[in-house]
């Protein structure tokens, strides 16, 4: 996905703060708001395909 370097600046801080907080439902969904008010909608439809994608391998792995 092509971000612009402000874009860019940004989600890394946000993936920075997620990373600290741990994987949980409240965490991911802050995290997806403030994804989707960074990038643009279709950067943030990618984006979000690409966490499914993620979270499918994931489940996959664990045998969920």
């Amino acid at each position: 996905m092509s971000l612009s370097v402000e874009q860019k600046t940004k989600m890394d801080a946000v993936m920075v703060e997620h990373e600290k907080t741990g994987c949980s439902e409240a965490s991911e969904a802050k995290y997806m708001k403030e994804a989707k008010g960074i990038l643009t909608k279709k950067q943030y439809a990618k984006f979000k395909a690409e966490c499914k994608g993620e979270k499918d391998k994931t489940k996959l792995s664990l045998g969920t």
